[in-house]
């Protein structure tokens, strides 16, 4: 640990327990060294003054030159706020104080000239300014001799009531350095690198990236600290993988044998795609090689993904080796069984299928038959990571959906076996490439990138509120054309008492207007019982129901061939790869299908950004690229992730890709020479790997 590690931030002039308290639970922030490492995450220039006539509302910050004409306390009590009006010679502007009224009505007086620094924004036609910072001309002028660029830090709503405002972190800022001034700041990088790289030193970059001097100097302090974060984050994970396969021999597919060729001539209702074919190749090399297969599969729904697993697991019976499958839930791991079971008994391979439902009476046979080889090929849940689930001989682990399942669950599988099976993990939700070489870096990836001939793209239409009539007919009419349909409803946690009772209300509405008997409605949602849902699920799949009202639940994996109206209530409130996985349920069969956006009429640009995006294309990467740049890598999925196991402090995956590469072949480069970090000149590298380890850093996650 170094010295600044070591130094509690509690100490810091500026700070004390009840600030020290706020920083460690609101930014994880408790010692000198985590506050150097808590960044700008943007830069206003104050070195540049606006005459309030150049100000347009959607300007972000300006600074202005001027003095006070009136103040004045409005309204009374909790509702009193402070209005100053502001000059700068020529026109006026508006500032308000909600807050800290008494304290600001106090300090800034009539007739002074002060700076003013904030955010504009227009109200009843008028420029306003609330709460903004304010400086006698003294205070300013040494803040633009110190360079005039000033950072902004990311601050809690309970940081502000904590008085640990943007202002606060800078002072505290500036305290740091004075106080850190003996101590030499240790480099992390080898001298050899950063000579190579033309990188800034880091004693260098960290005063700079805080208080920089210019532009030219913050871009290079940037490009430092960003190139530095990603490669260690590279590093770890490609030595993890390096490490594994020394330690793990692959089993060795030598034939392709009996089952697969069979399968491949006379089952296959239809010419396999290029992409597909590709795939199959790819892993074929990979299950032939002696090297213990880890591989990432990703294609959108609909590309024939489990087409291709099956295949592969088949690559394994032909060579003497039991395969699992394993889906996150229940109804998508029976949809796998049945789907693969009706195509495989033709060939006599014995598949079976172990859920948390499977009956006690016919579970102790299933686990004896698994354990002595008569099951070839086993489809389940969760289930399959028991103790009591033994595989005589297991060569092939599928696991569908990657992201439901942690790493951890990845290693219990391998554990089935003396030597561990080759890893295909599959994935409906495209990954933009910055991404995937980040959470899933230790994995080769395959990409299906083409559609089976005869789907049709599903046809998105974003409508209002207000157009629910119109869209009720055209729900009416797609049933009596033999169809049916999805009504899907938002359940957010913050919300989701009140989201409930809108399923709720919305599936009476639906009854009311497609009432029985012409029509038949069900429900699904996560509070029911797992009997009770798949009861309801099983109305809808037979086809005896024409209308599912469901949450999200449906999002992974129900197969509705049927199903060609997909309707989305309150769209906007849900992510565009959410969006993007929820239409993937129609357009399964052949005739055209349908995704409806409903929402309301009040949306945010992002919003209406994201409908039209949604509208406009039916390609996941381009979806998940741009989700990935309008809300970054936390919550990628809609589900709670927070993204990535690890919090990027600098660098952002979706703007540094080139960054990114570059620290990725640093890596590889250094890995290839040196797997162990055992030469003298990698020292640092070894050093500061084992501190990132031991820190909060969940690296572990990232495998």
């Amino acid at each position: 640990m170094s010295v600044l590690a070591s130094k509690e931030i509690t100490y810091l002039p500026g700070v004390g327990p009840k600030k020290a308290a706020l920083l460690k639970s609101e930014m994880g922030i408790s010692s000198f060294e985590d506050m150097l490492y808590y960044f700008p995450y943007r830069y206003v220039d104050r070195s540049r003054f606006v005459k309030i006539r150049e100000i347009a509302s959607v300007l972000s910050f300006v600074q202005i030159k001027g003095r006070i004409l009136k103040s004045e306390l409005i309204g009374t009590g909790r509702n009193q706020r402070l209005s100053l009006q502001f000059t700068d010679g020529e026109d006026c502007i508006e500032l308000v104080w909600f807050k800290g009224v008494k304290y600001a009505a106090d300090k800034f007086k009539v007739g002074q000239e002060y700076v003013a620094f904030g955010k504009p924004t227009a109200f009843n036609g008028k420029l306003n300014m609330v709460h903004p910072e304010m400086e006698s001309l003294n205070e300013s002028a040494s803040k633009q001799q110190m360079g005039g660029l000033q950072g902004l830090y990311n601050t809690t709503e309970k940081m502000k009531s904590g008085f640990l405002t943007t202002k606060a972190i800078q002072k505290i800022m500036v305290n740091l350095f004075q106080t850190i001034g003996k101590y030499q700041l240790p480099e992390t990088l080898p001298a050899y690198l950063i000579e190579k790289y033309n990188l800034m030193l880091l004693c260098e970059a960290i005063p700079n990236i805080h208080f920089p001097k210019n532009e030219v100097v913050l871009r290079k302090a940037q490009y430092r600290l960003k190139l530095e974060e990603l490669f260690y984050i590279q590093l770890n994970i490609l030595r993890s993988a390096k490490n594994r396969s020394r330690r793990f021999k692959g089993l060795v597919f030598s034939t392709i044998g009996h089952y697969f060729n069979t399968f491949y001539k006379e089952h296959i209702p239809f010419d396999l795609t290029d992409a597909q074919k590709r795939v199959i190749r790819e892993i074929r090399a990979d299950v032939a090689s002696g090297r213990q297969m880890n591989r990432l599969l990703q294609g959108d729904v609909g590309s024939g993904k489990t087409l291709v697993a099956l295949m592969v697991m088949l690559m394994a019976l032909d060579n003497g080796f039991q395969a699992c499958l394993m889906a996150p839930t229940e109804i998508l791991a029976t949809q796998h069984y049945s789907s693969i079971k009706e195509m495989l008994d033709p060939l006599g391979i014995r598949v079976e299928l172990l859920t948390g439902s499977t009956k006690r009476s016919s579970r102790q046979p299933l686990l004896d038959s698994l354990e002595n080889g008569e099951i070839q090929l086993l489809v389940g849940t969760h289930a399959l990571l028991e103790d009591s689930v033994k595989f005589s001989n297991l060569g092939m682990v599928i696991i569908d959906e990657q992201h439901r399942f942690g790493v951890a669950q990845r290693a219990r599988l391998w554990g089935k076996n003396v030597q561990p099976p080759h890893v295909l993990v599959m994935t409906a939700t495209p990954i933009p490439r910055t991404l995937a070489m980040t959470l899933y870096g230790d994995l080769d990836v395959s990409i299906i990138d083409q559609l089976p001939p005869g789907r049709k793209p599903v046809q998105t239409i974003h409508r209002y509120e207000n157009h629910r009539a119109g869209l009720y007919d055209f729900l009416k009419k797609q049933i009596a054309e033999g169809r049916q349909v999805y009504i899907v409803y938002p359940l957010i946690q913050e919300s989701e008492k009140s989201d409930y009772q809108n399923l709720e209300s919305g599936f009476q509405l639906v009854k009311e207007i497609f009432p029985e008997p012409q029509y038949r409605v069900c429900m699904v949602h996560g509070k029911m019982k797992p009997a009770e849902k798949d009861a309801q699920m099983q109305l809808f799949v037979s086809g005896v129901a024409n209308i599912l009202v469901a949450t999200t639940v449906i999002e992974v994996g129900v197969n509705v061939p049927n199903a060609s109206v997909m309707v989305i209530e309150s769209a906007e409130r849900f992510g565009l790869s959410q969006l993007h996985q929820l239409r993937g349920r129609v357009g399964r069969g052949a005739s055209q299908s349908f995704c409806v956006l409903l929402t309301s009429q009040k949306l945010s640009s992002e919003s209406r950004q994201r409908m039209e995006i949604m509208v406009r294309t039916n390609d996941g990467f381009e979806i998940s690229e741009a989700d990935l740049k309008m809300r970054g890598p936390g919550d990628l999925d809609g589900t709670q992730q927070s993204g990535v196991a690890f919090n990027l402090k600098i660098a952002n995956l979706s703007s540094d890709g080139q960054i990114l590469q570059i620290a990725r072949d640093m890596a590889m480069k250094i890995l290839e020479e040196d797997p162990d970090l055992a030469l003298e000149k990698n020292f640092v590298l070894k050093k500061r790997l084992a501190q990132l380890n031991g820190n909060s850093i969940s690296w572990g996650a990232i495998s």
